[in-house]
């Protein structure tokens, strides 16, 4: 079993290649953490993933609101994916005070950008994705840290970088 892909993003193209790759992976209860500075392409990755995944309107970052739910298509069957962007976070409380926590149910599929800012009462990731900049491009490492996700890079049909 793969634990582990690494891959370059040369370019927008690609990146919705991988979103569309992921989109096709993803089961119910997912948590996937998202890494990488800021314009590293978190939130890009994730409106190629709910766009591939049937969401039809726009895809905004949830830096302000910390939390945007959508609902997406999963196997023929209506599924919840929130995505939640941590960046402007202070505390972990504020993770919990927000009720956020009641959302990583094992039904809802959880996408959280900047997860250390949620540590230590953040649930566990399946996948982590670290995106970092190269040239004009993305290298993305993902890998997966449970038996859900490793059943979503065993799902994933992304060719890796040789």
């Amino acid at each position: 079993m793969q634990d582990f892909l690494k891959a370059y993003l040369p370019d927008e193209s690609a990146t919705q290649a991988l979103g569309g790759a992921l989109a096709r992976a993803l089961a119910p209860g997912l948590v996937i953490y998202l890494h990488g500075d800021l314009g590293a392409g978190k939130t890009a990755l994730t409106r190629a993933l709910l766009h591939a995944a049937g969401h039809q309107g726009a895809v905004k970052s949830p830096t302000y609101t910390l939390s945007e739910p959508y609902r997406i298509v999963l196997d023929g069957q209506p599924a919840n994916l929130i995505h939640y962007d941590l960046y402007r976070m202070s505390s972990p409380e504020e993770f919990l005070d927000a009720g956020f926590r009641e959302d990583f149910d094992g039904r809802n599929i959880c996408i959280v950008e900047w997860p250390e800012k949620g540590a230590p009462v953040l649930p566990p990731p399946d996948v982590t994705v670290l995106l970092t900049v190269s040239g004009l491009g993305r290298e993305v490492e993902l890998q997966a840290l449970s038996e859900l996700g490793l059943l979503c890079l065993e799902r994933l049909h992304y060719p890796p970088t040789p």
